[in-house]
């Protein structure tokens, strides 16, 4: 089997090919759980995918997304994250994220992301 490090860098660059909710699809649990900043937890699959379908679809402008720094523990992966784009509520996001991935049966359980308001 993959290991952490293989596992994350597949789903980075899934991500940079345009690939992120082929990614969510493989990678994540069914019973994952996903929360921005302090915001309320998402629990399960299907209403993250539906969250995650939501984001990407108001997208009007795509500038780029780069992997900074990735991080590996035991079960446990960070990856820094620059993103620039422009979304049709919330206008032009060029910022830096990290993204806390912990891993159960070798697929993200729980996801957190960190971010500046």
């Amino acid at each position: 089997m993959n290991t952490l490090f293989e596992k994350i860098s597949i789903i980075n660059d899934m991500i940079l090919e345009g690939k992120a909710l082929e990614a969510f699809d493989q990678f994540y649990h069914d019973d994952v759980v996903m929360q921005e900043n302090d915001n309320p937890i998402v629990e399960g699959k299907i209403a993250n995918r539906k969250r995650e379908e939501d984001f990407f679809g108001a997208i009007t402008e795509f500038r780029g997304a780069q992997p900074l720094k990735v991080t590996i523990g035991e079960s446990t992966t960070m990856v820094e994250w620059h993103f620039d784009y422009t979304h049709k509520d919330w206008g032009v996001k060029n910022y830096t994220q990290v993204a806390v991935q912990d891993w159960k049966e070798g697929k993200i359980i729980k996801e957190k992301f960190y971010y500046g308001a």
